[in-house]
């Protein structure tokens, strides 16, 4: 699964690129196949656990044993409801986060 604030007409295609089944981003609203600057459904930082559960509700999964990765502080509130949470090559806000409830830091670099 990917959940993005990138607008999925620019993810949808990496998403299935990769093969991967599930994906959930920030969706702008069109009318008459315009977009209208408005947001069907926003994706961005405390929108994403809220979107995660929501999805979660249309199936019969949960987070159990569900692992999280990001590099942005906006993904705190995300990497908060998984039970792995990992920092990879975060910015300065996630590391401080991550390093005070010893969440793992990986580096790609």
């Amino acid at each position: 699964m990917i959940i993005t604030a990138t607008n999925n007409f620019i993810t949808q295609p990496i998403a299935e690129l990769y093969q991967v089944d599930q994906l959930i981003a920030t969706r702008p609203s069109m009318k008459d196949g315009v977009y209208t600057g408005e947001l069907e459904a926003a994706c961005f930082a405390a929108d994403k656990p809220i979107r995660l559960q929501e999805w979660l509700a249309t199936t019969t999964l949960n987070l159990s044993g569900s692992y999280g990765y990001s590099d942005s502080c906006n993904d705190i509130p995300l990497l908060e409801t998984v039970e792995f949470p990992h920092a990879v090559d975060p910015d300065d806000t996630l590391r401080a986060h991550a390093e005070k409830y010893a969440w793992p830091l990986l580096s790609l670099r």
